[in-house]
């Protein structure tokens, strides 16, 4: 780990598990959560309250703070350095009890971190589950999720009605290109450091970013070309929950029937809505990362009547076991009880 570390918790004692083989397996009641602000804060505080001690790694002190303090939680701030320095932490914990699971709950996209976790896990036999992002409900009004397989073999594109597809996926950024984006307003909501090479290839009339309120985004969007004024820095809300399958969108909507409630934080989507309002956007381009954060982007996209194009998720690795959230939980089971069949 590079960065600052926060410790919650007693940390175990010099003497504690020292006659313990730091080559063989980990102790029954630890888990090691490598994750972000997307489903990591409910998926700690499940595990917590079954009675887990957990590890909780994220790269920023932003996403530090979608974790409550409690007993039995350490929390650790800062980039992983690569499956070489992942494997010696594991190697580490194990003098101290080690981890009976890795459990990797980074975005989709963030495919060198998955791959670090895998190589060194491997290499120390260590049991690793990633958790699957729920998939989106795509609305019925969306005519089309067709993908443009045929891109880099000259194909021509099935556009539809007004020059665009409702919806489109991605195979790459290379794919804007090949869309009529002339005259469009489109909103980036890729993260900073792929705005330059969508820049690159979209033909769009003008461009705006959703990015992250830190200095790296800021800067990055910036050496895009971006003016400040074609800037948010926003920070998605923490911490929101990992609904079943057919439970329906999250945060975009109506409140329903009732009495009116405390004003409070603003709902899932808000900022996004009036963002799109106030740029006048025709078309958003975001990540087909799956859980909240696309559904909210499929739903809003859906209420505006904008075209949503999706930069296609990478093909994780079949070496790992995926499992959705309550299958995940299920598989972990409770300190000290036998793993459950991941079949």
């Amino acid at each position: 780990m590079h960065g600052p570390e926060i410790h919650q918790g007693e940390q175990a004692g010099p003497d504690q598990g020292a006659d313990r083989d730091p080559r063989g397996p980990g102790p029954a009641d630890a888990i090691w959560l490598v994750s972000g602000i997307g489903e990591g804060p409910q998926l700690a505080r499940a595990l917590l309250a079954r009675g887990w001690r957990l590890r909780v790694s994220v790269v920023g002190e932003a996403a530090g703070r979608a974790y409550a303090p409690h007993p039995a939680l350490e929390l650790q701030v800062g980039a992983l350095a690569g499956p070489g320095a992942i494997a010696t932490a594991l190697v580490e914990a194990r003098r101290q009890g080690g981890f009976r699971w890795v459990v990797d709950g980074t975005h989709p996209f963030a495919e060198r971190i998955s791959a670090d976790l895998l190589s060194a896990c491997r290499r120390l036999d260590q049991p690793l589950l990633r958790l699957q992002r729920l998939p989106v409900a795509v609305p019925n009004q969306v005519p089309s999720t067709a993908p443009l397989e045929n891109w880099g073999d000259g194909g021509a594109l099935a556009l539809g009605p007004g020059g665009l597809p409702r919806r489109q996926v991605l195979n790459s950024l290379q794919d804007l290109a090949a869309l009529d984006l002339g005259g469009k307003r489109l909103l980036l909501a890729i993260g900073a450091r792929r705005l330059r090479e969508a820049l690159a290839y979209s033909p769009a009339h003008s461009h705006f970013a959703r990015i992250l309120p830190n200095p790296t985004a800021l800067a990055l969007a910036r050496a895009a070309g971006l003016a400040d004024g074609q800037l948010a820095c926003v920070h998605p809300r923490l911490g929101l929950p990992a609904l079943p399958p057919g439970s329906g969108p999250v945060g975009i909507g109506a409140e329903g029937p009732g009495p009116a409630k405390e004003p409070g934080p603003p709902r899932p989507g808000a900022i996004e809505r009036a963002l799109c309002r106030r740029w006048a956007i025709d078309a958003v381009l975001c990540r087909q990362s799956g859980g909240v954060t696309e559904q909210l982007w499929s739903d809003l996209c859906a209420e505006l009547g904008l075209e949503l194009l999706l930069l296609r998720q990478p093909q994780a690795s079949s070496q790992v076991p995926r499992l959705e959230f309550w299958a995940l939980l299920a598989a972990l089971g409770h300190p000290g009880g036998l793993p459950q069949p991941l079949g």
